[in-house]
């Protein structure tokens, strides 16, 4: 991984581990349909409002900044996406779940999480856990579904998100490795339980939740307490 030169225009593309793979497979898997942009680089508290030479000038440091080039790893890299919505809007879609974060103390405890969204409603809600060797999910409540069935017919506001050619996600859930990626469970839905397994010692993991209309997110990080019976 480096630097790119911002003095001249530049078009990176590679393809990450997932495109490698679907391209190697040569079943026709591989096709571009989208694309999103994303602002990881970009550091908004160097915005001067105050340099000497006016607001043509205002963002010169992030518009000079170098930008990283492009790596195939696709858990690190675009992970702050840009998102589109209603041209009214004034105000970023914010979820919160009334807990930071949960603790489990014994096996078969269980935590319901309800996602709220200020400012922007959202139909239903993507959640993930990373790990569910310690844990795992259920759904709650009528007319939710399993990850990608949706939990409802999609809001006007959703299916406008799906026909445009940006990603809806505001963030991207971190896997440490491929492995950690498949452990992981995900459900759609207005509403979860999460509840504890036996593990040998007190591991923390965490749920990702998404909006599906908003594109907000919000990581609540988990801990399970170690099962004193094993």
């Amino acid at each position: 991984m480096g630097f790119l030169d911002n003095t001249s225009i530049t078009v990176d593309a590679i393809l990450t581990k997932k495109g490698r793979e679907l391209l190697a497979r040569g079943q026709n898997e591989f096709k571009i349909t989208k694309f999103a942009l994303a602002d990881d680089e970009v550091d908004y508290s160097l915005y001067d409002t105050s340099h000497p030479n006016g607001s043509n000038f205002y963002a010169a440091v992030i518009e000079n900044m170098p930008l990283l080039e492009a790596f195939v790893d696709e858990n690190q890299l675009m992970r702050y996406k840009l998102i589109t919505l209603p041209k009214e809007t004034n105000k970023l879609p914010k979820i919160s779940v009334g807990s930071e974060s949960l603790t489990l103390s014994n096996v078969g405890d269980l935590s319901t999480i309800t996602p709220n969204t200020t400012n922007s409603p959202d139909s239903a809600y993507v959640f993930t856990l990373q790990n569910t060797d310690v844990a795992r999910i259920t759904l709650v409540g009528s007319g939710a579904t399993a990850s990608g069935a949706g939990a409802s017919a999609p809001s006007p506001i959703a299916k406008e998100l799906d026909e445009l050619p940006f990603g809806k996600g505001a963030t991207t859930a971190i896997f440490t490795n491929e492995g950690a990626k498949k452990s992981s469970d995900t459900l759609t839905g207005k509403s979860i339980n999460i509840i504890a397994k036996s593990i040998t010692s007190d591991t923390t993991t965490n749920v990702v939740v998404q909006g599906v209309d908003s594109g907000a997110t919000i990581v609540i990080p988990v801990t399970v307490k170690k099962d004193p019976s094993t």
